[in-house]
């Protein structure tokens, strides 16, 4: 290690010392050990542009230890993007473009939002399975358009967690070389060491999994070089660095100690710690001229790799035109084609069907459209009917599959979605309802992210009958409906499906879940009520009477029970309007005019239907009004036995809202 590198390496770690001092806030001890990896990373291997963060062909590095957040931003600030030194000053306080993890969006040159561990794990599966189909679908002989790798660095937390493990052995399986992880394994969390918890051996782990696994000293450059090296010839498989460093280096007093994880190091050990590192500088956030000239080569490096990458792409204009167009149309994130004109239509006399098969029927007609939709299941692909009949699956030898079979490993679907979602691609994944609550870290940082991630959940209710309370959803709905940027759609027939897939496609920010039925449903005749596009205010009148005395709202496979209702009391002389709540979300979206046009607030009665609890259906039904909803778990039994048990019955919505109706008036 010559003067220069360590000065480089240095310059990192005192301004993640700094940043996290003068916040007295914050995580100093990750940066100070994996300073030394990062600088060989960044400076030698990473092939990316300060200039244009967004460059389509730049390499992916990720932080999935999103709480060493200041390596990544001392980093981006060195290396010439548009991160200043003033920002670097303002780490996690208020509107800064510094928060204490990294947030997609905030900073350019971060990929992806990292901070729960084992999630930036996850989301680079995504992105190296984008970048393998990129790959095939464009590249061409003389023509590499896609050849980029994916980088990060994980932690001790991020291989403790579930979805790491869930993610490497999908990885591994499908043999994702274009993945090089290091592993900062500094035997430190934050109760104390590692052994505490933690004594597996995770290279023979991850060997396992069918992952190439280096090891390199933390603090030795040519053998991080070498690590490196091996890695990127390696065919096949994906690579873990098992990297050995000192948390906290060079702090005499708590390099090695939990004490240095997630805590300043307070301003008598940043002095003496400088001393150690034979800093010559007293003043904070000192960034000498020559470390910064030399970090600074990346701005030119980075114009030169992505000028040459746009003269070939200018070549592979005129001998890939086709090509060309559709990449084009891919970088500026266009629609490629209308899709919305090929979405099936359904009648009433294709008899009952369930939500979930019209949801597989009009993915058959969307995947057709739409060559970057890349979908899948956790291992329940029958009961989803999430793969369309023109899809292959997507394997180690079959890079232009379209449908992943992810195993039952929905949280590492979640994860790895995001990755798919922020490679510009539209991915869908499949489950059931109630198993939304596996996955629910990685919807949650997606609807963060704004995510276009597209939701399949079935089996959305008690109605799925015989399986029983372990596989019926009672609370999932409000669970969902309570994330913020979520969009949750619950269609009421095979056409409000359709409808649903156009709505969620068309989504600009943020992820979606469609809930869908396992039992059928009639398909509403339309000549009778109001036509299906209604659907796309989220909520809307379904059938009505001049001057309603009574409101039914229901959502999904209830609303078939609000219809017979309405029918029965209509002609009973009972004034009712039916409404049809399937998206809270985007009826909350129209304005003020539009929704009380539907739910006029002198209309008091109001009675909603939903197989799930009533949690949040007091806004829509008022404090006069009433639930028919499920408070409690299930039961296992045939549908129609289930459904009538807790009341989700015509005859149930008919006697509830009479005795609404009579108590109103008493």
């Amino acid at each position: 290690m010559n003067n220069l590198d360590k000065t480089c390496i240095n310059t990192i770690r005192t301004l993640a010392i700094d940043a996290v001092e003068k916040a007295q806030s914050g995580h100093p001890g990750m940066p100070m050990g994996t300073a030394p990896a990062a600088y060989v990373l960044w400076t030698k291997y990473l092939r990316h542009n300060p200039k244009n963060p967004q460059w389509i062909n730049r390499d992916r590095f990720i932080l999935s230890a999103g709480h060493g957040s200041m390596l990544l931003y001392a980093l981006l600030h060195l290396t010439g993007y548009d991160l200043s030194l003033d920002e670097i000053k303002r780490f996690r306080q208020l509107h800064s473009k510094t928060p204490g993890h990294p947030e997609y969006g905030h900073a350019p040159g971060v990929e992806t939002t990292t901070g729960p561990l084992g999630q930036g794990f996850a989301n680079g599966i995504g992105m190296a399975i984008a970048e393998k189909y990129l790959e095939i679908y464009f590249n061409r002989p003389g023509y590499k358009m896609f050849d980029y790798r994916i980088f990060g660095i994980v932690s001790d937390g991020d291989l403790m967690e579930g979805v790491s493990a869930e993610a490497a052995s999908l990885a591994g399986h499908l043999k994702l070389d274009n993945i090089v992880y290091f592993y900062d394994d500094n035997n430190i969390t934050i109760d104390g060491p590692t052994s505490l918890a933690f004594s597996e051996d995770v290279g023979a782990r991850f060997k396992a999994y069918g992952w190439n696994v280096k090891e390199a000293d933390g603090n030795d450059l040519d053998s991080i070089d070498e690590a490196l090296k091996a890695c990127i010839k390696h065919t096949r498989k994906p690579s873990l660095i098992r990297l050995k460093t000192e948390i906290g280096y060079g702090s005499p007093n708590k390099q090695g100690t939990a004490e240095v994880h997630g805590a300043a190091l307070g301003e008598e050990e940043v002095k003496l710690t400088k001393e150690a590192y034979g800093w010559n500088s007293k003043e904070p956030f000192y960034i000498s001229e020559d470390a910064l000239e030399y970090f600074r080569q990346s701005v030119e490096n980075g114009r030169i790799k992505e000028s040459e990458w746009n003269n070939l792409f200018k070549g592979y204009k005129d001998k890939h035109p086709n090509l060309y167009a559709t990449l084009e149309t891919f970088m500026k994130k266009d629609r490629l084609v209308a899709w919305e004109k090929v979405l099936p239509e359904f009648s009433p006399d294709d008899g009952k069907i369930a939500t979930r098969k019209a949801s597989g029927k009009t993915l058959d007609a969307l995947t057709q459209a739409h060559p970057f939709m890349i979908g899948g299941s956790a291992d329940l692909t029958p009961s989803n009917n999430t793969k369309p009949k023109t899809a292959q699956q997507f394997t180690s030898d079959n890079r232009l599959g379209r449908y992943i079979n992810y195993g039952v490993r929905e949280h590492a679907m979640g994860g790895v979605m995001n990755g798919l979602a922020l490679s510009r691609f539209r991915p869908y994944g499949g489950t059931f309802l109630i198993f939304s609550d596996y996955m629910r870290p990685a919807v949650r940082l997606a609807a963060l992210m704004g995510l276009p991630v597209i939701y399949v959940y079935t089996h959305d209710s008690i109605g799925l009958g015989e399986d029983g309370p372990t596989h019926q959803p009672i609370e999932h709905l409000s669970a969902l409906r309570a994330i913020p940027n979520l969009t949750v759609i619950r269609p009421a027939d095979a056409n409000e499906t359709a409808y649903a897939w156009k709505l969620a496609i068309s989504r600009k920010t943020g992820p979606t879940a469609i809930a869908l039925s396992r039992q059928g449903l009639p398909v509403i005749d339309r000549r009778s009520y109001a036509p299906v596009n209604e659907i796309e205010k989220g909520g809307y009148i379904l059938a009505d009477s001049k001057n309603p005395e009574l409101i039914l709202i229901a959502s999904g496979s209830e609303v078939q029970h609000a219809i017979s209702a309405y029918e029965k009391l209509t002609a009973e002389g009972v004034k009712v309007r039916v409404v049809n709540l399937a998206s809270w979300e985007i009826f909350e979206e129209q304005d003020d005019t539009y929704k009380k046009k539907v739910l006029p607030p002198e209309v008091k009665n109001r009675l909603s239907i939903e197989a799930a609890v009533s949690h949040g259906w007091s806004k829509y039904v008022g404090d006069n009004g009433d639930s028919i909803s499920i408070e409690q778990y299930g039961a296992s039994a045939p549908v129609d036995d289930v459904m009538k048990e807790y009341g989700f019955t015509a005859e149930n919505v008919i006697t509830r809202a009479r005795a609404l109706m009579k108590k109103k008036k008493s």
